[in-house]
């Protein structure tokens, strides 16, 4: 059966540098929109109107990609097994996954994220630097969907200084 990628929620990440044969990530970003009256920036995104109350309005709301890489911000690990709608199957044994709030470099807020499979909280530190990678969440055997996501994975300590602005974050 032909396996199909599916994102999770549509609109809020980008489905480049998830093919095979790329480097894993590569190209992939959260995706955000910014007003353009105020510069406001939005994530996950807002498609109705600009949420700033300093904002002179009349201004569009455009999609923008991400900054790639931030810092952390806190973390903690989940041992619980969630309840419906989180897909999981009760006949396997359960097992505990990281959750990461990263300061987005360029943005400056604060993004929630399930940390790369075999990261855990002994891996992390708050300040370390991370970047955004694709992910999955879950694979369907029976229509053969994948449902994909995105992750946040520690740097390496000879890479942790660029930012990833450089690589079309936005400034506000």
């Amino acid at each position: 059966m032909e396996r199909t990628c599916t994102p999770v929620v549509s609109g809020w990440f980008t489905d480049t540098g998830t093919e095979a044969g790329t480097e894993a990530g590569a190209d992939f970003r959260l995706l955000g929109t910014r007003c353009s009256a105020c510069a406001a920036v939005y994530f996950p995104r807002e498609d109705a109107f600009c949420r700033n109350p300093g904002c002179a309005g009349g201004g569009e709301l455009v999609e923008v990609p991400l900054s790639r890489r931030g810092r952390i911000w806190s973390y903690t690990d989940g041992r619980y097994r969630p309840p419906a709608p989180y897909v999981s199957d009760p006949d396997r044994p359960w097992t505990p996954y990281t959750l990461v709030a990263v300061e987005l470099e360029a943005e400056r807020m604060v993004v929630l994220g399930q940390a790369a499979p075999g990261v855990t909280v002994a891996d992390l530190a708050v300040g370390m630097a991370v970047e955004v990678v694709p992910g999955v969440l879950n694979e369907d055997a029976d229509t053969g969907t994948t449902w994909t996501t995105w992750h946040f994975r520690p740097v390496a300590a000879d890479d942790g200084d660029r930012d990833g602005s450089d690589e079309g974050g936005v400034r506000a």
